[in-house]
């Protein structure tokens, strides 16, 4: 296991710098620069010249990369030209936001969509064609038209719960979970329907085993068979699909936070990219990064917990 951990990390460390000077070549063949965000629509080229060549933004761009990496491998991530915000101070204010949503989104998602596959799976008949018809509306439902509704009926109509904004769960943990309930559900209602028919698929391939049939030729109740057995040997591809999600909802958040007006990274990630502020998307290009390459790192410790069959000798 200790083998597998350091392979990935060793990987984890090229994929971080791939990753980082794609993202840095891709904003400098972007049309527009920050030099002109800063300026406005009103300036001489004079100034403009020299305000590139105080951001650097006249050296090549490999230049200009190894410079932004030199300093981000000492912790320096600088600050943004346009804002003058420190950029990690930044991150550091808005991450919470994102991990949040994410980790609350990820946790109801695979919860409800693995209870609805094992039911399916075990009951079957029409329970399990209810839970097929359900699964499959929430994920045919558009993420922006269920936001507007959620929004109109339990926040406007009946207000239950905060149509926008967050409050920090160290200001007040009720007011916190209230503010993500929306957000929240809006995220998690597609994946369930992925989650549940991916669990079922297992589950009845699990059950179909012969195993199965001989715990219950010899008493094993069929709570234990479908909990500590089957569910176990199924639980693999599950894993597979929480990683996934995790990660897919990086970008699934954007949206989110824009519609709930929250401040998050995916909104700091749009904002910066609009005004070419390149140590910005810099900085949260490697967050996010680094959050993908994490929960791949669980997913294979996961995995080997699960299934040795998959650790390195």
């Amino acid at each position: 296991m200790l083998r597998l951990i350091a392979r990935r990390l060793l990987i984890s460390v090229v994929l971080v710098l791939v990753v980082s000077l794609l993202t840095f070549l891709l904003q400098a063949a972007a049309p527009g620069d920050t030099a002109r965000t800063i300026l406005g629509d009103h300036y001489s080229p004079e100034a403009h010249q020299q305000l590139r060549h105080q951001l650097r933004l006249d050296e090549p761009v490999l230049a200009q990369y190894a410079h932004w990496l030199g300093k981000a491998l000492r912790g320096e991530l600088g600050s943004s030209p346009v804002s003058g915000l420190d950029v990690a101070g930044e991150i550091a204010g808005r991450l919470p936001v994102t991990l949040s949503l994410i980790l609350c989104t990820t946790a109801a998602t695979a919860l409800l969509g693995v209870a609805l596959g094992v039911l399916s799976a075990v009951r079957g008949g029409r329970t399990g064609r209810a839970v097929d018809v359900v699964s499959l509306i929430g994920y045919a439902v558009p993420n922006f038209w269920l936001a507007l509704v959620l929004v109109a009926l339990l926040a406007v109509a009946v207000p239950l719960f905060p149509a926008t904004g967050y409050v920090p769960l160290g200001d007040s943990p009720g007011e916190w979970a209230r503010s993500l309930v929306l957000p929240v559900v809006t995220l998690a209602l597609p994946g369930i329907a992925v989650f549940a028919k991916q669990t079922r698929d297992a589950m009845l391939e699990t059950l179909s085993r012969d195993f199965v049939t001989t715990l219950r030729a010899n008493g094993a109740s069929e709570a234990s068979i479908v909990f500590r057995h089957a569910l176990r040997n199924a639980a693999i591809p599950v894993v597979t699909l929480v990683g996934l999600t995790f990660i897919g909802l990086l970008s699934g958040t954007v949206f989110v936070e824009a519609v709930f007006a929250m401040p998050g990274l995916g909104g700091l990630a749009v904002q910066a990219t609009t005004q070419h502020d390149i140590p910005m998307i810099q900085g949260v290009v490697v967050v996010f990064t680094l959050v993908v390459v994490a929960v791949n790192l669980a997913v294979d410790v996961a995995y080997g917990r699960l299934n040795p069959k998959v650790r390195v000798p």
